[in-house]
């Protein structure tokens, strides 16, 4: 008969070995890129927006110009964020972002104004929205930091 080793023999050591190398494979692979639809009405803003998030890792599934493409597009294109300008020309932002996040699988909502967030803080925090960026303080990590709340 077989002595038994003592706890954390061979065996044991072969399987975390594994589990580790396992492990190691998952964390090293690319993570899949958060899609992103921007909303905006300034198209030289959406542009800027888009290579700077692409260049940030991100996927820029679409663009909408106001509130009712914003509605329409988060339903069709089914992004994982929808970064949105509080100030649109039809419907308001705190509005669609209401309707955004009603919908079924909705996306995370980010609202973004050329404001001071100062001035919008009472509608930011009762609103559904994970959080504000003022287009000046835009970057891949301002949007992931909200993302990871």
């Amino acid at each position: 008969m077989r002595a038994k080793g003592p706890p954390g023999g061979s065996e044991e050591l072969a399987a975390r070995v594994a589990q580790d190398r396992q492990s190691t494979i998952r964390q090293n692979e690319p993570a899949m890129p958060t899609t992103v639809l921007i909303v905006d009405d300034h198209p030289a803003f959406r542009a800027s927006a888009r290579m700077l998030l692409e260049s940030e890792g991100f996927e820029i599934v679409g663009e909408a110009e106001d509130g009712s493409s914003a509605v329409r597009q988060a339903t069709a294109l089914s992004p994982d964020l929808v970064l949105l300008d509080v100030h649109l020309p039809d419907i308001d932002g705190f509005e669609v972002a209401e309707r955004v996040i009603a919908a079924d699988g909705a996306p995370a909502v980010i609202l973004i104004s050329s404001r001071d967030g100062g001035e919008l803080e009472p509608r930011i925090r009762a609103s559904a929205a994970r959080g504000f960026v003022s287009k000046a303080d835009l970057s891949g990590e301002s949007l992931r930091a909200l993302l990871d709340d």
